[in-house]
């Protein structure tokens, strides 16, 4: 994997306001925050995908989003959250080390406060569905 903006945020070349590291896992504000308290928490392992993880860093970084959510929550006073992952390009991935976004939400900001969201749905056939899950099911 190549050097990425955070493996290099990482490795200390270049700078983050850092909030929280321990020895798997760095959380920064994002520089570019859509709204206020925006921090970006990443593992120290190299991915670009959070399937290319190892269980103990993905397990790290579960343990410590809501932590880290909490004390965002205390700090702004925002009233709810979007955690959200892009993985892959396809899916708006921009810098490819795994990373998740804490998007602070505030009640009375509404919709403008720089995420929107759209959820369109589809009405898969149960059966199909039912097999997928089978499939997925015997992967793991």
């Amino acid at each position: 994997m190549s050097d990425t903006i955070f493996t290099k945020i990482i490795k200390g070349e270049l700078p983050a306001h850092r909030v929280y590291q321990d020895d798997r896992v760095l959380a920064f504000m994002d520089i570019n925050p859509l709204a206020e308290g925006h921090v970006l928490v990443i593992p120290k392992e190299p991915g670009a995908s959070l399937a290319d993880l190892s269980d103990d860093s993905a397990a790290a970084i579960g343990r410590v989003l809501p932590r880290i959510c909490r004390a965002i929550r205390k700090a702004t006073g925002c009233t709810d959250f979007n955690v959200l992952l892009n993985d892959g390009e396809s899916a708006g991935q921009a810098v490819m080390h795994v990373h998740f976004h804490i998007i602070p939400r505030y009640a009375d900001k509404g919709e403008g406060a720089g995420l929107t969201k759209s959820w369109k749905p589809t009405k898969p056939d149960s059966e199909a569905l039912a097999e997928l899950g089978r499939k997925i099911a015997r992967q793991l």
